[in-house]
């Protein structure tokens, strides 16, 4: 992701504010386990969290295939096909986890 795009601060400002968010999730879920909480409200919470990084990965992965594999694609050559690979790889991290 690059700053030259349009959009791209305010987008990062936006992950980042949900980063920060799921951060206070997953603290909230280690005082869950040391407190010894009944084990579905720790299980609901970890699922919540889990959704919410998806979320952030997939919207990462959009800026990525909207701005520098699109870039990269539209140059040709080796960059272009480094690029399209590192998205594919991504692609198919994200669709097993």
């Amino acid at each position: 992701m690059s700053h030259s795009h349009p959009g791209y601060a305010d987008d990062k400002a936006a992950v980042l504010k949900r980063l920060a968010r799921i951060e206070g999730q997953v603290r909230g879920i280690n005082r869950m386990v040391e407190a010894d909480t009944y084990c579905i409200d720790v299980l609901t919470q970890i699922s919540a969290t889990t959704k919410a990084l998806e979320a952030v990965a997939l919207k990462l992965l959009d800026e990525h295939l909207a701005h520098c594999v699109a870039d990269a694609a539209a140059k040709g050559g080796p960059e272009a096909d480094q690029k399209i690979k590192e998205a594919s790889d991504a692609i198919a991290r994200l669709v097993r986890s």
